[in-house]
């Protein structure tokens, strides 16, 4: 009836249904451009919560400068008509790299932090030729009630005073040179804070939490600098070590007792130190042998193998979830059987297929061909009476016909006595 008296069926929805519906769309432009549609529709997109993102990153042209300074101006003209808008969720800019554009960029946290009053900022640069010439993060910014979730690339976090973002949740700083000092204040300043992300950065030697709130910590390190991070972290129960093993034990834990679920991605390229970092892997693994789950990259499954074959042996840990990312070579074989013989209280075990390319650590550490023979048709002694669930994923098509995964099919088949459910799938074939 409405249709035939020359009605607008979706113009008389009610206020907060065309809200939810223009909340659907992709992106925020889109929103705005349904102010052409009619009278009414004219101003209700700055009712509508949006997400703003300016992504300059995968550009070619955008570390020239005079590239950056056309973004920075877009940048600017699309801020001047997102202050009319009611609520702003987000507002994210990764550029590929800085070039005195200081006022911009103040201007850009000036928006998120007190016009927009965004509750997730993330402002990440690319390329920094100089550290000491990256953007230095205002001192306005450093005082925010509002922000739930913050993410700073490449910039100097140098504040002169105290620290309070009380709402903040989620933190992820990288690329920078920061003291221990300022991540104190960082830390005291946020004290709701749930996540922290430290990636690549550098001068901290020691990091101590003390907050009860902070419950999860990923911390990556893939530069040329090999120095010691100690963590004191009693109340964390999720962590994630990412890095590259050089000439030093980078990260050394020291207090993690409470520690739930434990991620361990750490890569050795360098086949002269393979003996040492896989020690040092060994020792990482003997400090969360108390933790319920555990994940593991390709080179740390390497290491299992490299380990075995120096007859050292994998301390007993208490995990009942475990998940191994794993190229399943014929070297991986001895590794992981010699890796679950520890894990007698395991009850679920996925193994993600992990393809890369050949390898050289181990075949740099294995020339005695005798004595790898000798490990491939050696009996692990195992026994796992509670492992219930294993399931094979991301496996490539006929995956039985592998030299790596048939014969550890039949061991786990052998000493997994109270399997349950067994699960082989492929990239295409989710299914058993």
């Amino acid at each position: 009836m409405m249709a035939a008296e020359g009605g607008d069926r979706l113009s008389n929805l009610p206020e907060s249904i065309l809200l939810y519906i223009l909340s659907l769309l992709p992106n925020s432009k889109q929103v705005v451009q349904t102010s052409v549609l009619s009278s009414q529709w004219r101003f209700l997109w700055k009712s509508v919560p949006v997400s703003i993102e300016f992504d300059f990153s995968d550009d070619p042209k955008a570390y020239r400068e005079k590239h950056i300074l056309a973004y920075v101006a877009s940048v600017n003209r699309e801020l001047h008509y997102w202050r009319f808008c009611e609520k702003i969720k987000s507002f994210s800019v990764f550029i590929h790299s800085y070039v005195n554009i200081d006022r911009d960029i103040d201007f850009w946290v000036y928006f998120a932090t007190n016009i927009g009053k965004v509750e997730e900022f993330w402002l990440k640069f690319y390329v920094i030729t100089y550290p000491d010439l990256a953007y230095k993060f205002p001192e306005f910014g450093y005082t925010n009630t509002v922000l739930r979730k913050l993410a700073l690339g490449y910039c100097q976090v140098k504040p002169y005073g105290n620290v309070n973002w009380s709402n903040l949740i989620s933190l992820s700083i990288g690329d920078i040179d920061i003291t221990e000092d300022v991540m104190e204040k960082v830390l005291l300043g946020s004290p709701n804070l749930e996540c922290l992300e430290l990636d690549n950065v550098v001068s901290i030697r020691r990091l101590e939490i003390s907050s009860v709130n902070l419950r999860k910590m990923i911390l990556k390190h893939d530069s040329d600098d090999c120095h010691c991070l100690e963590i004191h972290a009693p109340y964390i129960r999720h962590l994630e070590l990412w890095g590259l093993c050089c000439k030093e034990k980078h990260f050394q834990l020291r207090d993690v007792g409470s520690l739930v679920t434990a991620v361990l991605s750490i890569n050795v390229y360098i086949p002269k130190k393979a003996e040492k970092e896989c020690k040092y892997l060994r020792e990482l693994l003997h400090h969360v042998a108390h933790v319920e789950n555990l994940e593991l990259s390709p080179c740390c499954i390497e290491c299992l193998s490299i380990l075995e074959l120096k007859g050292l042996p994998i301390p007993p840990s208490n995990w009942k979830f475990l998940k191994l990312n794993a190229a399943l070579e014929k070297l991986d074989y001895p590794g992981i059987c010699n890796f679950l013989s520890s894990s007698s209280n395991l009850e679920t075990l996925i193994i993600d297929w992990f393809n890369r390319k050949p390898r050289k650590l181990l075949s740099k550490c294995t020339n005695e061909d005798e004595r790898w023979r000798k490990l491939w048709t050696r009996y692990f002694n195992c026994s796992l009476p509670h492992l219930k669930t294993i399931k094979f994923i991301n496996c490539c098509e006929k995956p039985m016909e592998n030299n790596v995964v048939q014969p550890l099919v039949k061991w786990l088949q052998k000493n997994a006595t109270a399997l349950k459910e067994f699960v082989i799938s492929s990239r295409r074939n989710r299914g058993k």
